[in-house]
């Protein structure tokens, strides 16, 4: 018999790291920002701001599935709304279901969360495959919970599909020329100026060195870049997120889920890729270099780590969203987050606001 429980306290999360992390290695393209580690992270740092609402999903007493989510305050054009979403906040670009059936969680966790009290006014699951891995699933069980949503793209993201090449030479070789000589160039120049050294760490899974040394050099070259005057609040070395990228960085670590890239010139940081594997998915998550130290530095950096993620048998980098001209130019393709959302009947500013969005939406179509 299948049922479900809904979990609010974090400290009751624990009871289910072992069977949550068997469920992460069946999901369909799980990521790291599934894990309980992340989920654990991302509440300490949200603390009483936001509430914990994981749905797990047991068959004959057997955890089967899990949706994380999470209720918070969004401050919105028409007043600040409460939200029921995943537990991700922009860090990431896909998110889901946890465990091998990712179906039948969503149709019971769905079913569960239309049932209880209804204390959002938007039910909002967002960072959907709705074209992809998730194939419609979110909407249909949506559906069959009563919660007809209204589905919209989210953010774009910039996506290296390397197994769709022989490997790094059949890459080059398909990309403008301009672009083939670009990257040979800035090599080249690089390697006459001095000793060049790519520095790649994988962890394996269960291993006890979580590698803070490296981490902590990415750290500072974020200290030494554009970063260090940025105050959107997401970079390595911002205060405000310090802590949760340090513990996840920890958990990462253990699960073996890290990708990490240092380019050195002659034995100094210069440059930084960080990001989270699994399997042969890689997803970036912060990259910066030191202007000061050598120019190209970050560019050589980069095609460093993708000559030797072809030859490592790597299948999908990436890039995440964003306008930033490297990913233009490094991508063999775009894909679509969504965000399918239902308004709670009787609340007015969550009615208010998805018709807010359709009609900006409608606004830009025409």
């Amino acid at each position: 018999m299948i049922d479900a429980i809904e979990i609010n306290d974090a400290d009751a999360l624990p009871a289910y790291a072992r069977q949550w992390r068997e469920l992460l290695r069946g999901t369909p393209r799980g990521s790291f920002f599934q894990s309980i580690e992340w989920l654990q992270a991302y509440a300490r740092r949200a603390g009483d701001r936001e509430r914990l609402r994981v749905v797990l999903v047991r068959s004959g007493g057997r955890l089967v599935g899990v949706a994380p989510m999470v209720e918070r305050t969004e401050r919105t054009a028409v007043g600040p709304i409460r939200v029921l979403t995943y537990p991700l906040d922009e860090w990431g670009v896909w998110y889901g279901p946890v465990g091998p059936n990712p179906s039948a969680t969503l149709m019971v966790a769905m079913r569960l969360l239309s049932r209880g009290p209804r204390t959002w006014d938007v039910l909002a699951p967002c960072w959907v495959a709705h074209d992809g891995v998730d194939g419609g699933r979110t909407e249909h069980a949506m559906r069959l919970a009563g919660l007809a949503p209204h589905a919209a793209p989210h953010a774009t993201t910039s996506v290296l599909r390397l197994d769709r090449f022989v490997g790094w030479d059949d890459y080059l070789a398909r990309r403008p020329r301009k672009f083939r000589h670009e990257v040979q160039r800035k090599a080249r120049q690089l390697e006459r100026s001095a000793r060049v050294e790519h520095v790649r760490w994988r962890p394996e899974p269960g291993g006890a060195d979580d590698r803070m040394d490296l981490y902590e050099e990415c750290v500072e070259l974020s200290r030494r870049s554009w970063q260090a005057g940025s105050d959107t609040g997401n970079t390595l070395c911002d205060p405000e997120v310090a802590g949760l990228l340090c513990e996840a960085h920890r958990g990462a670590a253990r699960l073996g889920m890290v990708d990490l890239n240092l380019l050195r010139l002659d034995g100094r940081p210069a440059a930084f890729y960080y990001g989270y594997r699994s399997g042969g998915e890689l997803l970036g998550l912060r990259t910066g270099y030191d202007a000061r130290a050598a120019s190209g530095a970050g560019a050589v950096l980069f095609a460093r780590m993708v000559e030797d993620s072809f030859a490592r048998g790597d299948t999908r980098l990436d890039l995440g969203p964003g306008p930033e001209a490297y990913k233009r130019r490094w991508r063999t393709a775009t894909e679509t987050s969504w965000r399918l959302s239902h308004a709670r009947p009787g609340g007015w500013r969550g009615r208010a606001l998805a018709a807010a969005r359709r009609w900006r939406r409608s606004r830009r179509a025409a």
